[in-house]
């Protein structure tokens, strides 16, 4: 057992981040598991219904906040970032990705995250595999590996680690890859050397508050979910309200804005792997093509994507929002057509979401 074994932790974490970045990882940290000095904060999210119904980040109380609690014997945290951007995505991407959002109405934006595999999927592997090495290293040791499934502070602990600091959107952002990656976490009842905090670099910067469509990010580090695009065409099961349809525009899967007009983001990295290479239809798909796709059509196209959790039902709820945005901007008869081919077939819930839609053009 690793108790009984002469570990030279510092010696350690620096396998594991050589194992970790032939694994495809960016970097690797290490944090403690006393976080209750973000335990106030957390309470006064949920208290204040910015959860919406993100019902089990409730349910789960303060067990977020305490990894002893959640995974008994946990000593030590590491931490991984997986930077996720595709390989093949050209120079100036903010540029090109503004352009759909503001000048092709009728093309459908779907988050650069989802364009390739799921990433609960290939940072669970991963993570895995590297706990494995890890095993093979020290001998038998208790862990549990998570990605964004769990009760988990995953921002709290990459800040604490140093894997980045807190931007005013929520995200993590690095000096050296911006926020566009992903966070995975290893429990394990090893003591390891915590890695040191990183710096605030936002400064007075504004411009991710500014630019939200919806105005989700309520105060600075503040993010009010219920009002957030992400949400509401992923996580929100019912009706989107009236408030913020206009407001999504074309976004039928996600929202990049915030991290899209942040600086940092100049220094985002392109990934490793071929996993996170944009598949097809995402990269130029319309708005038609994709309403007009069945359930079986949604299934097959979106497997292994992690746009298949949201189900076909959600996903033409989202669409039917999109082409009423565009037929409002553009008058194409063609999202009409669509939108009224769909209409009798359609689920209460569609249906609500084709109505309004369709209303969206005045003569």
């Amino acid at each position: 057992m690793h108790q009984d074994r002469v570990i030279d932790p510092t010696a350690l974490l620096d396998q594991l981040r050589r194992w970790a970045l032939g694994l495809g990882f960016s970097q690797i940290g290490v944090a403690d598991v006393d976080l209750h000095t973000a335990e106030p904060g957390l309470l006064a999210w949920l208290k204040a219904g910015f959860h919406g119904e993100m019902h089990y980040m409730a349910a789960h109380g303060l067990k977020r906040a305490r990894p002893a609690e959640l995974v008994p014997g946990t000593v030590s945290v590491i931490t991984a970032r997986m930077d996720y951007l595709p390989s093949a995505l050209p120079q100036g991407w903010q540029a090109i990705e503004w352009e759909r959002l503001h000048h092709a109405p009728a093309q459908a934006s779907v988050s650069l995250y989802a364009r390739g595999r799921d990433y609960h999927k290939v940072l669970r592997s991963r993570l895995q595999a590297l706990a494995e090495r890890l095993a093979q290293a020290v001998g038998p040791f208790g862990h549990r590996v998570f990605t964004d499934s769990a009760p988990v502070l995953e921002a709290e602990l990459a800040v604490r680690s140093g894997q980045g600091w807190r931007g005013k959107h929520t995200l993590v952002l690095s000096r050296e890859a911006g926020s566009m990656f992903f966070l995975g976490e290893i429990y394990v009842d090893l003591a390891l050397p915590p890695t040191q905090p990183a710096g605030a670099h936002c400064g007075s910067c504004t411009a991710c508050i500014e630019v939200c469509p919806t105005q989700a990010i309520v105060a600075p580090y503040r993010l009010d979910a219920r009002r957030c695009i992400s949400y509401l065409t992923i996580e929100h099961a019912g009706t989107i309200p009236e408030e913020f349809r206009a407001a999504m525009g074309n976004r039928i899967y996600g929202c990049d804005d915030c991290q899209l007009v942040c600086p940092w983001n100049k220094y985002a990295q392109r990934s490793v792997l071929p996993d996170f290479d944009a598949r097809e239809p995402w990269s130029a798909a319309t708005l038609v093509d994709l309403f007009m796709w069945d359930e079986a059509r949604f299934l097959k196209a979106t497997e292994g994507s992690p746009i298949r959790r949201i189900g076909h039902e959600r996903w033409l709820r989202n669409l039917a929002v999109a082409l009423g945005n565009a037929w409002r901007e553009t008058g194409d008869a063609a999202l009409c057509a669509a939108l009224q081919a769909r209409r009798e077939s359609a689920s209460p819930l569609v249906r609500e979401h084709i109505d309004w839609a369709l209303a969206q053009r005045v003569a």
